[in-house]
């Protein structure tokens, strides 16, 4: 039995499997706290990595947003190789660390815009797991048109060239620009059983209140559902509300507990490429207290 992730120290986690991580999680019983950021913008900190602020706000997994595997560039870093950014971040941190892909080829000329190696194809989630990553995450940044069954097709894909060393998870945390999946329509049950049998290990679903029409109910439900289908589930604050005051923040915390998350997700947009540091551990606090929260805030990685 791998042990609590919520308790555990970084000697461990760096010898779990992905097998054991999921374990990990699901003995943590809805407490593992999951910040995302962006590595390819400069950082708040300008010589600490997001990541890295992330994590010592008491993040347990640290999942990269726009990490491109033929580009790595995880800025804040110390100097190093290119293809061992994600390696470097995981010795700095001692955390679990995930990926988003896409499946998209949309080009655009924004912050946004899409380049090869963000694909979510098996080709790239080869060479993320060769890089040191431990998670992907399928989905899709705002405007890129990703939808649920590009998202259900890569996750097959990913799996036959992966198998189960990797971690898998799918979802999206708005309408990636896909009306006909926004709001309340950003995701049936129906798409929910075909991540399912593609073989996801988490759903990935927007936090009750970040999407017009996500109430606690609705969530909740989607979340039963998925448990019983033997899946975790994710809540995820994609929309910006990452930057909103404590009190908002906490709102949104409480109800993802009660919805039954079992991995509470934060953003990046609260400053460019990272929540607002204090909502990290704001969040974590709700959900786990101040015992975890500091324990993890404290924990020497050299341990």
């Amino acid at each position: 039995m791998a042990g609590r992730l919520i308790s555990m120290e970084a000697s461990k986690i760096r010898e779990l499997n992905a097998k054991q991580i999921l374990e990990a999680i699901r003995l943590s019983e809805g407490r593992v706290m999951a910040a995302e950021t962006v590595g390819a913008v400069q950082s708040l900190l300008y010589d600490i990595s997001n990541a890295e602020l992330a994590a010592a706000m008491s993040a347990d997994i640290l999942i990269l947003n726009m990490y491109d595997v033929n580009e790595p560039v995880i800025k804040g870093l110390p100097e190093h190789k290119k293809p061992e950014s994600i390696f470097v971040l995981k010795k700095l941190t001692g955390r679990i660390i995930g990926i988003n892909l896409e499946p998209t080829d949309r080009k655009g000329d924004d912050l946004w815009k899409m380049s090869q190696g963000r694909r979510a194809t098996a080709q790239n989630a080869r060479k993320a797991k060769e890089q040191g990553a431990d998670i992907i995450v399928v989905t899709g940044n705002p405007g890129n048109h990703v939808t649920n069954s590009a998202i259900c097709d890569s996750i097959k894909e990913i799996r036959r060239e992966l198998g189960d060393e990797i971690i898998l998870i799918s979802g999206k945390m708005h309408a990636s620009g896909q009306l006909d999946e926004a709001g309340e329509n950003i995701i049936s049950k129906e798409e929910i059983k075909g991540f399912a049998q593609a073989r996801a290990d988490i759903i990935l679903l927007p936090a009750p209140g970040t999407v017009p029409g996500m109430t606690v109910e609705k969530v909740h439900e989607l979340i039963v559902y998925i448990h019983s289908l033997n899946k975790m589930a994710m809540t995820s604050i994609g929309t910006s509300q990452e930057g909103a005051d404590t009190d908002t923040i906490k709102t949104i915390a409480y109800n993802c507990k009660m919805a039954g998350a079992d991995i509470h997700h934060i953003g990046d947009a609260g400053y460019t490429g990272i929540a607002v540091p204090e909502n990290i551990m704001t969040y974590s606090i709700v959900i786990r207290g101040v015992r975890h929260t500091y324990r993890k805030m404290a924990q020497s990685i050299n341990r």
